[in-house]
């Protein structure tokens, strides 16, 4: 388990540390502050995650976005027997990074039984906002309940 997961509850370490953040949340250095399906706060280094001109890349955001969202619908999903998965996603950027880090924090706008969505909000280190990015995630019975 990353060692930045000390601070979350039990239960968010538990899943945290059953399935891993994946190689591309490894990769770009995402580590989870909080981790609830209501509400989840994750931060990502600029360095390592820019695009030629340095700023950084449009998709980290997502990746970011994606990753937060993703772990809290699954939060939600895995007491029901279920699992989510991702159907859409949008991003809107409104301001360039080139240095530092930056901070998704993921909050719940539905929690259903089939689907759940949730925005995240990446602001820089002086808590400007850069990107707003909503994800849905449907949410499927796990295989071993399915049928």
């Amino acid at each position: 388990m990353p060692s930045n997961t000390t601070s979350l509850s039990a239960d968010a370490q538990r899943m945290i540390r059953s399935r891993g953040l994946g190689s591309l949340a490894d990769r770009m250095g995402i580590e989870f502050l909080e981790l609830s399906a209501e509400h989840s706060v994750a931060t990502m280094p600029a360095e390592g995650n820019t695009q030629p001109f340095g700023l950084i890349h449009g998709g980290a955001y997502v990746v970011l976005a994606e990753t937060l969202g993703s772990f809290a619908a699954n939060f939600y999903a895995i007491p029901l027997g279920k699992m989510a998965v991702g159907i859409e996603i949008n991003a809107s950027h409104s301001r360039s990074v080139t240095s530092g880090t930056v901070t998704g924090v993921c909050d719940a706008i539905h929690l259903g039984g089939s689907l759940v969505t949730h925005e995240i909000v990446i602001t820089d280190e002086e808590g400007r906002r850069v990107s707003t990015v909503r994800i849905t995630n449907f949410l499927k019975k796990l295989a071993a309940q399915a049928g």
